[in-house]
């Protein structure tokens, strides 16, 4: 990356927003036809970009003047749009987010796996746009970040101390939220009690650069039947002040069901290695999928939208079409959820997962809902799965895969490609990455449809779910 120097910091006048690219960014030729990207505006606006850098092909810069605004446009909801990042599209309207997301799968179908956009379907919408998450991580900081309103008012400035969201590309600016739309209004009296409560009695806030100062994270968990989880971390071990806060957020909120504390005195967020105290109630709270109770501890990973989570299972498991003999192979399982949930259709479920605690999870929930065909295996996928490990198990009637961002190991490609399971349903967060791996699967499997599924609405992410058929041999 160079910049374009002093002399090329160029103004694009009355550029058209056509679409939206990668990681949610704005996108539109120049009148020299040259491609630039940018954030903040939507498809249909009328802009003047200020350059700020010149890339292989592209360029990239800052709105500088609005001239016309999109019909596509809505007002956002939340007060903090704009500044907190969280959300990128709350001001398009919600058909517009998914026609675009749809247009991003299709893109990546037709261009990279070189399918037919024909097998690409409507995207699946979200019926709760808002108030969908079921967990937020909320972080305290001694430097809340200062609006650029704030800075052009002219008016002093105080430097108080946040709780909130980073700042996306600050990682000590803290965004103070007083409201956030996507969990229910349950975490905004949590977060907001927390906040002033700390406050009013001189509790110190994380300074990331110092790495120092009491009040440090939180997390607020919720389920669909409606039992909640709080997780405070603190930064120093300082019982009397922690112990005063868990008791005064035990007295206020009788509806969370469990109330946990951790000292991390690390230079890094991560809790996964630390010892979480529980203070008050049960040690997990209860999440419903079907007809699959699961527990969920503070360290569970956990679909972070329940109730898409269930469409987004149903379309995979009407895709695998199973019966009762089925043997079902589910690769990168998480915490077992799809294995489970689909557990008493088939004979057995094989789940395989690097992240050893989600398979300790996934072994819990095994027998919490006493199904007793299942088993779980920890470690990479591309290790375990192999020909032996097929002998042991027996061939899969069915292939499920739920790779992380980065997609399939290509030897794991490989290994599918030499087992022949009749059916690979591949679910992903990220259709560039499936689009490759798809195209490698082509050589012995046709992709029959693939199903875009909006989980996360106001955000650029987009979940598909490919369902592959092994090609009839000649």
């Amino acid at each position: 990356m160079h910049s374009m120097g002093r002399n090329h910091k160029k103004i694009f006048e009355n550029v058209l927003i056509t679409g939206i690219a990668d990681k949610g960014r704005a996108i539109g030729r120049t009148a020299e036809g040259q491609v630039i990207f940018t954030e903040g505006p939507v498809p249909g606006d009328v802009v003047d970009i200020l350059a700020l850098r010149k890339r292989k092909g592209f360029l990239e810069g800052v709105v500088n003047t609005y001239h016309t605004l999109s019909d596509e446009r809505t007002v956002p909801l939340c007060p903090h749009f704009g500044v907190c990042g969280g959300c990128k599209w709350q001001h398009l309207s919600y058909q517009s987010q998914l026609k675009y997301k749809y247009q991003v799968v299709k893109d990546n179908m037709t261009r990279i796996a070189r399918l037919p956009e024909s097998i690409v379907l409507p995207v699946l919408p979200c019926k709760d746009v808002f108030y969908y998450r079921n967990k937020l991580e909320y972080s305290f900081s001694d430097k809340r970040w200062i609006t650029e309103e704030e800075v052009n008012s002219g008016k002093e400035i105080h430097q108080s101390p946040a709780l909130g969201f980073h700042r996306p590309g600050f990682f000590e600016k803290i965004v103070d939220i007083t409201t956030c739309k996507l969990q229910d209004s349950r975490s905004d009296e949590i977060r907001n009690f927390v906040r002033e409560f700390t406050l009013t009695n001189d509790y110190t806030y994380y300074d990331v650069k110092q790495h120092n100062g009491l009040m440090r994270n939180m997390i607020i968990r919720n389920s669909t039947l409606d039992e909640w989880m709080v997780v405070v971390i603190f930064g120093q071990n300082d019982e009397k002040r922690i112990s005063a806060l868990m008791e005064a957020l035990r007295n206020k909120f009788s509806f969370i069901n469990s109330l946990h504390y951790v000292v991390n005195t690390k230079w890094n967020d991560t809790i996964f290695d630390l010892d979480i105290k529980l203070f008050h109630g049960r040690s997990y709270i209860t999440e419903q999928l079907g007809d699959v109770a699961y527990q969920i501890g503070p360290k569970s990973f956990f679909q972070t939208n329940s109730k898409q989570a269930v469409a987004l299972f149903d379309i995979a498991v009407g895709f695998a079409d199973v019966g009762p003999d089925d043997i079902v192979y589910d690769l990168y399982t998480g915490l077992g959820s799809i294995a489970l949930y689909m557990a008493s259709k088939i004979k057995k479920v094989i789940g395989i997962e690097e992240i050893e605690p989600a398979i300790a999870d996934a072994r819990h929930n095994m027998e919490l809902n006493n199904i007793p065909n299942a088993i779980f295996y920890s470690g990479d996928v591309k290790d375990l799965l192999n020909r032996d490990f097929m002998l042991k198990h027996g061939k899969p009637d069915v292939v499920i895969t739920d790779p992380p961002r980065a997609g399939m190991h290509e030897k794991v490609i490989q290994t599918l490609l030499q087992m022949e399971s009749p059916k690979i349903i591949y679910v992903s967060c990220n259709p560039a990455t499936q689009a490759r791996d798809l195209a490698l699967l082509s050589e012995k499997y046709e992709v029959l449809e693939v199903q875009p599924v909006d989980m996360f609405p106001h955000t650029h992410h987009v979940e598909s779910v490919a369902n592959l058929r092994l090609k009839k041999s000649l």
